[in-house]
């Protein structure tokens, strides 16, 4: 961690400039110190943008590459622009995921302490941390285990992306 925070006046710029809201824990967190080599939310705009974008580009490219398609978004549809405007609207849909540290997120909603911070990278997905405070600890203790999954908090979509992670049902070969 980084000894400075930013200001008020920083974060809330930033929840304006890339259209997110910080739930408390997170928002209290970054007052008090910046997470050593996280984003910038004060930097240059690119690297939070493409984080921003890139849960669901990489599960494009798994329904591109890997067959990847869920029963709850209905008939694959044959054309890959039908597919990508499908998919996009699935994931806009679901709780915006902050980018924290590299493909490390925390979801926007609910806007309260205690969501569970996710892994995404493409369709595989799974909990890095119970809360902030757990995935602090993961991060930073090479020796510490993450608290066990049932303390986690439901959060619509993601936590189902977690349990599907690598099920062949919901892959297909092109």
């Amino acid at each position: 961690m980084s000894e400075n925070g930013y200001t008020a006046a920083e974060l809330d710029e930033a929840q304006d400039r890339f259209g997110v809201r910080f739930p408390p824990d997170l928002y209290d967190l970054l007052c008090k110190q910046r997470i050593a080599d996280g984003y910038d939310w004060t930097g240059p705009a690119d690297p939070i943008e493409r984080a921003l974008r890139w849960p669901l580009e990489g599960l494009l490219f798994d329904v591109e590459e890997a067959g990847l398609w869920w029963p709850e978004w209905g008939a694959r549809p044959s054309n890959k622009e039908d597919r990508a405007a499908l998919l996009s609207e699935v994931v806009n849909a679901a709780p915006k995921l902050i980018p924290l540290l590299a493909h490390r997120y925390l979801p926007e909603q609910p806007q309260e302490a205690g969501n569970p911070v996710f892994s995404v990278y493409q369709s595989d997905i799974i909990i890095y941390g119970a809360d902030l405070e757990d995935w602090l600890r993961v991060e930073s203790d090479q020796t510490y285990t993450a608290r066990p999954q049932p303390s986690r908090r439901p959060i619509d979509f993601w936590s189902l992306a977690v349990e599907r992670s690598g099920d062949p049902e919901f892959m297909s070969p092109l």
